[in-house]
């Protein structure tokens, strides 16, 4: 049996992760590096696309009154909660790929965050895409 010695150079980057997060080794291409057997559910983006759901539903259903309102009761900034908020407005496909653990690996909870358009086409070419 012969043997095949092969050497491999990486760099190790030091960085320091949140509490919440997942490390995740994205290839050049925009693909995982290592493929998973079953889905990866970030539960941290299930519950923020839960929370905009459900603040959404509170302002509509005459719960609180605006998004002030809604921020003094919950202890938190309004601006936190209109990007939150922004949430509800997602395309079904994401929302759908977020909750069987198959969007893209370079999609983030910040990602999420930032302003997005509201056309949904526009949306999954943003996010669904590999970059």
């Amino acid at each position: 049996m012969a043997q095949i010695w092969m050497q491999i150079l990486f760099k190790v980057a030091q960085f320091w992760m949140p509490f919440n997060s997942k490390a995740v080794i994205v290839l050049p291409d925009g693909s995982r590096a290592i493929e998973r057997r079953e889905a990866l559910i970030d539960n941290a983006m299930v519950k923020l696309l839960a929370r905009g759901h459900r603040w959404h539903r509170k302002l509509f259903d005459g719960t609180h009154a605006s998004i002030e309102d809604m921020a003094k009761s919950e202890n938190i900034s309004p601006s936190f909660v209109s990007r939150i908020l922004r949430l509800a407005y997602l395309s079904p496909t994401i929302v759908e790929a977020i909750l069987d653990g198959k969007y893209p690996a370079h999609l983030t909870m910040k990602d999420l965050m930032e302003p997005f358009p509201m056309d949904w086409s526009m949306q999954e070419k943003i996010f669904l895409q590999q970059k």
